[in-house]
């Protein structure tokens, strides 16, 4: 296959790519992002499924889903250190091998804690390659363009996680819940054939580089410990139990000690010096705090349609339908019109736009048609692009092509963990507000009211009395008090949203999103 070289990279190695050979390599990238941020949420609805085939009950089931997330938060923040170590090209396609592997171990086993085992490895060799396969786009794609490769990597990126429920709760249904692995083999297959052909020559290896063992035992033993924190925090009553309590000092410590440590060590298993640049660090702070109000919706509107409204659970995850057809669509947009415009210009409309989705959804009752779900969907799928897409530009566009690795590693570490915190926080924020509402509207529902007579005297028509009366009365205050703690999470992200707005406005991004050199290139 012929290569035709737009340009050269700074180190001068690596040429751009431009024609098929870019489409190609664009499209083994994007779909190796692709099932690695797919197979985080895939496993989500058929864990009932999964748990029932191997003979668990469903709460030891959830560790299919947690080990993976363990593994996958570990490994990311080390990208750049192994990037260093083994070369960026070695180290993608390496994972990426034996993440397909382990892929197909974990839909060939039917054994519980090899399903286990193998999730975990999966996950661990997850890690570098989203970070990873953002790094070698902007290598590839000339400075001009990278915006486009950093709108086709956030189109991946965004879509997968609506995409993994849905597909997860099809190919359960229709055929067996190890598909849900095994359709990962012809993927990463192809990206495998397509990497290995078509990425340039590998980036500088350091050798004989001393291991920073402190730093990854703190590393480790801290991501580990809050990671799991989060993920048992609500089953086990969080900080009534001496559990999180103590996975919370572990966590502390650890992190604590691991941010003394490693500005001081020669060689750091994480490269702290990207926080140096205010523009990287504020843009991390913006698009975590946006991921982690995102989550929050994110898990509870499915629990809403589920629980209060009686969706089913392919009912529910279609309700995303919208978001990412119009998240597609504007994503294009914004790869071919995006570099016109200042990037904070358009991550404040986004911000703008996905803000008043939510405050119109936290008008949201008990008697909402399917249409009146769907519908705030299609402007969150405008709004999700417009502030995604160009931040994640801004957060590397000042950071050297030599620091590329460990910022994406960094970048994309932080952002997954404060999805995880949205995550652990969302269903007890729920509960809370809930609770909240019950007591009050319980105080209200008393004998000679005009609302409480004229339904006790609709029930006695229907031949309901006694504790059949109040049973159903009871459930109607509850499905009452959980539809207005969903209206409750609207309306709080929507003015989380709004304050980001405001915010992006202290980031200095590049005309573009393109990333640097180092030289100002």
């Amino acid at each position: 296959m012929t290569t035709a070289i737009a340009g050269h990279t700074a180190e001068g190695s690596q040429p751009y790519l431009s024609g098929l050979p870019l489409a190609l390599l664009t499209l083994g990238l994007s779909l190796a992002t692709f099932i690695e941020v797919l197979d985080a949420t895939v496993t989500n609805v058929a864990i009932p499924a999964m748990s029932g085939a191997l003979g668990m009950p469903n709460r030891q089931g959830t560790w299919i889903i947690s080990s993976y997330s363990v593994a996958s938060a570990i490994a990311v923040p080390l990208t750049g250190w192994l990037s260093r170590r083994i070369g960026e090209k070695r180290l993608f396609v390496s994972s990426l091998v034996l993440f397909t592997l382990f892929s197909l171990l974990c839909g060939l086993t039917r054994n519980f804690y090899v399903l286990v085992a193998c999730r975990a490895a999966q996950g661990l060799f997850s890690g570098p390659m989203v970070p990873l396969s953002q790094t070698m786009l902007m290598r590839t794609f000339p400075p001009a363009k990278r915006v486009i490769a950093l709108a086709i990597w956030g189109m991946t990126v965004m879509v997968a996680p609506v995409v993994g429920p849905i597909l997860g709760g099809w190919l359960v249904d229709h055929y067996s819940w190890p598909w849900i692995f095994l359709i990962n083999l012809p993927i990463g297959i192809f990206s495998f054939a397509v990497c290995v052909a078509l990425i340039g020559s590998e980036t500088k290896v350091v050798r004989g580089e001393p291991v920073d063992l402190t730093g990854l035992f703190l590393l480790v033993a801290g991501v580990a410990a809050l990671q799991v924190m989060l993920d048992l925090g609500h089953d086990l009553g969080w900080f009534g139990s001496t559990t999180i309590v103590g996975l919370l000092i572990i966590a502390v410590l650890s992190i604590t000690a691991l941010l003394i440590w490693e500005p001081a060590e020669e060689h750091p298993i994480v490269d702290l010096s990207v926080f140096r640049d205010s523009n990287f660090s504020v843009s991390v702070l913006i698009i975590c705090v946006a991921v982690a109000a995102y989550s929050i919706i994110a898990v509870l509107v499915p629990l809403w349609l589920q629980t209060v409204m009686d969706y089913s659970a392919m009912m529910a995850g279609l309700t995303n339908a919208p978001i990412a057809a119009t998240a597609l669509v504007c994503s294009v947009l914004i790869a071919i019109f995006g570099q016109r415009f200042d990037p904070r210009v358009l991550v404040s409309f986004g911000f703008l736009t996905f803000a008043f989705a939510l405050w119109w959804s936290s008008h949201f009752a008990l008697n909402m048609t399917l249409l009146q779900v769907l519908t705030p969907g299609l402007v969150k799928g405008i709004g999700l692009p417009c502030f995604f897409i160009p931040l994640s530009a801004a957060i590397l566009s000042r950071v050297p092509l030599d620091k590329l690795a460990a910022a994406s590693g960094l970048s994309n570490f932080l952002r997954t963990l404060f999805a995880a915190f949205g995550t652990a926080m969302s269903v007890s924020f729920w509960d809370n507000r809930a609770a909240h509402h019950y007591n009050t509207l319980a105080a209200s529902v008393r004998p000679g009211s005009l609302g409480t007579d004229a339904f006790t005297r609709s029930m006695e028509q229907m031949g309901m009395v006694g504790q059949r009366q109040l049973g159903l009365l009871d459930n109607l205050v509850q499905q009452q008090a959980y539809m207005l703690a969903t209206d409750d999470a609207f309306y709080f992200t929507s003015w989380t949203f709004l304050l980001l707005a405001a915010l992006v406005w202290l980031t200095r991004p590049r005309q573009g999103g393109a990333a640097t050199d180092g030289f100002g290139h």
